[in-house]
């Protein structure tokens, strides 16, 4: 996720006053909480909304999955109507296989994609916008990899600071 991305998210978030439920789980996790209902935070009406936004922002949106519906194919749907969709689809949820697409590397050479259902995106996005703050508060500060807002340039930078800070010292 790029930064113009992260602070979507942020935006979304708080438009669907979700900040501060997920400040909260961050907080508990870090203090080591159980958490034995989380199924009613990820199935709340604001956090599929929320997971409708974000899904509808990425890229590759409007790309179909094995079913052949993309995130066009949801956007007529009255809001509850679409909530309601979510939380049945959730009771039995089983995700469908993935589609394949092989994507040109740099080199030339390709690599397979896969790309899901736009109902299971959405349904791993409620999850995911849940559990992310819970094991972003367990991570070391200084890990980088794939998590909200780090980059693989983070760490090189960050040692060119320490590096520089030794020489001066």
């Amino acid at each position: 996720m790029d930064n113009a991305s992260a602070a979507k998210s942020i935006r979304h978030a708080q438009y669907y006053n979700m900040t501060g439920v997920f400040d909260n789980l961050y907080e508990a996790s870090k203090f080591g909480s159980a958490f034995p209902d989380l199924m009613t935070t990820i199935l709340s009406q604001n956090n599929i909304l929320l997971s409708y936004r974000n899904i509808k922002n990425n890229t590759g949106s409007l790309t179909s999955g094995t079913d052949g519906k993309s995130i066009q194919d949801l956007e007529n749907l009255d809001k509850d109507e679409f909530v309601k969709i979510v939380r049945d689809k959730s009771r039995t949820y089983r995700p469908r296989p993935i589609k394949q697409v092989m994507i040109p590397k740099p080199n030339g050479d390709l690599r397979p994609l896969g790309i899901p259902s736009i109902w299971d995106r959405i349904i791993q996005q409620c999850i995911l916008q849940v559990l992310d703050p819970i094991m972003e508060a367990k991570f070391y500060k200084h890990s980088y990899g794939f998590r909200p807002n780090r980059f693989a340039h983070h760490p090189s930078r960050k040692a060119g600071t320490i590096v520089k800070a030794n020489i001066y010292c």
